[in-house]
């Protein structure tokens, strides 16, 4: 059971900062397992000094968990400590002298323009209402680059019917508007036609507690999807369609602003993880336009 001092933590999140519930429950994971260490060594959650810190980094480690990971949990060991101090529950923040783990940069995994049309032509030949509503929530996966629980969690209110954008409601309730294309505004048509039960506030209702289509039954669909259209499942999920979104904008003219926009990032260093579409396309006009960059024979 978390401590008292976590769940305040916990609370000022969600109420200050409009955390989702996933943010909470990852948050929550976090500090368990940091509690769990420091119950070895005699130690609760908000006393822990610089050494008991070092020594969980280095436990994580010895896990054989990935950097990545453990600079998530670091960064969530400092939200909680910056939250201990500025409540006056202690005096100090150790977490300031940390380093953080050395990180590679990853280039971001995506589709070929030629894949996802197969994917979307393998919802095209999907059958009766199941194929429209493959269709649609594929389409608007990749027209706007929308984050799973995005998607599934789209109210029927998001879609203006007389206006060629959609309302998305993001990471700390924060509204975006994204233009959408004409197939991805026929395919919701479409599917807003066959829509059961059409008293539903989700845009695609489900038979579950939250009402509205689940991710892991988008998973699966996807990964049907992915067997129809003849692609390697293990390539294929969620995020890497989101993925192939921004990278197939940059691709073709957009500009990373408009980008972060759109993906509803808050800071722009995080859309930079596709400047590796920009660095090609730089390469490419100087191989095609340069004149030093054809021999001359």
């Amino acid at each position: 059971m978390a401590s008292k001092h976590v769940e305040s933590f916990l609370e000022m999140l969600a109420a200050e900062r409009g955390a989702a519930a996933n943010t909470l429950d990852a948050y929550r994971r976090d500090l368990d397992d940091f509690a769990g260490f420091l119950a070895g060594l005699g130690v609760s959650v908000h006393q822990a000094g610089v050494p008991a810190l070092r020594g969980y980094l280095g436990d994580l480690k010895r896990r054989g968990m990935a950097p990545r990971t453990a600079a998530r949990r670091l960064s969530a060991l400092r939200q909680f400590h910056k939250f201990l101090f500025a409540e006056d529950i202690r005096d100090d923040d150790p977490t300031q002298v940390l380093d953080s783990p050395r990180l590679g940069q990853p280039l971001p995994k995506y589709l070929s323009e030629a894949d996802v049309e197969r994917l979307i032509e393998a919802a095209r030949a999907k059958e009766g209402v199941a194929g429209l509503r493959a269709l649609a929530l594929l389409e608007l996966l990749y027209a706007a680059g929308l984050r799973v629980s995005e998607l599934v969690e789209l109210p029927y209110s998001a879609v203006r019917r007389d206006k060629p954008v959609l309302i998305v409601r993001g990471k700390g309730g924060k509204e975006r508007m994204v233009p959408l294309g004409e197939p991805a505004r026929q395919a919701i048509q479409a599917w807003c036609l066959v829509r059961q039960p059409d008293t539903s506030k989700w845009l695609f209702p489900g038979d579950g507690d939250s009402g509205h289509f689940t991710r892991s039954g988008f998973a699966k669909m996807l990964d049907d999807l992915a067997i129809a259209a003849g692609l390697d499942v293990t390539r294929i999920s969620p995020h890497v369609l989101r993925h192939s979104f921004a990278s197939h904008l940059l691709a073709h003219g957009a500009d990373l602003r408009s980008v972060q926009q759109m993906l509803g990032h808050a800071d722009i260093a995080t859309t930079q993880i596709y400047t590796h579409v920009l660095d090609e396309k730089l390469k490419q006009l100087v191989t095609l336009h340069h004149p030093l960059a054809k021999k001359k024979v």
